[in-house]
């Protein structure tokens, strides 16, 4: 989804929590292009292992949506596009695929945290990322990985 101007309705849930957003440029991203990744991604990001995320810089160009910067305030919403958490851009870096580290990888916090499920489990996603937006999977495609901190857990209801 991207940085776009955040509904009122967004910002007045985080109000309600309680929740008072820090100053920085303000994203809302969603993860994910399905409700059960959607909600797995969120999920470890609530529990602590996930601190850092990559989307196919492709795709990103393709929908207009700016590169996030250190210092962003972006707000994660789930696949019923209501805000599910906060985070601050910690560091962004660009580097084609075949370059990912396996130190991003255990970042991300997914599967095993290893390289090996990191390709495997990114390979698959970018390349529906691809085919949605008429290129081919490369191994050298941009990946755009971005290392985050938690700031808020938005109180579900009935959670």
């Amino acid at each position: 989804m991207g940085a776009v101007m955040i509904p009122a309705g967004i910002l007045a849930k985080l109000a309600d929590a309680g929740i008072r957003l820090p100053p920085g440029r303000l994203r809302m991203e969603s993860l994910g292009d399905s409700p059960e990744l959607s909600t797995e991604l969120i999920d470890l990001i609530r529990c602590g292992p996930k601190r850092a995320t990559a989307a196919l810089h492709w795709a990103m160009e393709h929908d207009g949506d700016p590169m996030p910067v250190a210092g962003d305030i972006e707000i994660i919403v789930d696949h019923r596009n209501e805000p599910a958490l906060v985070t601050r851009t910690v560091s962004v870096v660009v580097v084609p695929f075949r370059e990912v580290t396996a130190a991003f990888a255990a970042q991300e916090g997914e599967g095993d945290g290893s390289l090996a499920h990191w390709r495997e489990g990114h390979w698959q996603f970018f390349s529906r990322e691809c085919a949605r937006i008429g290129r081919r999977p490369t191994d050298d495609m941009p990946v755009v990985c971005t290392v985050f901190e938690l700031l808020f857990t938005v109180p579900q209801p009935g959670g």
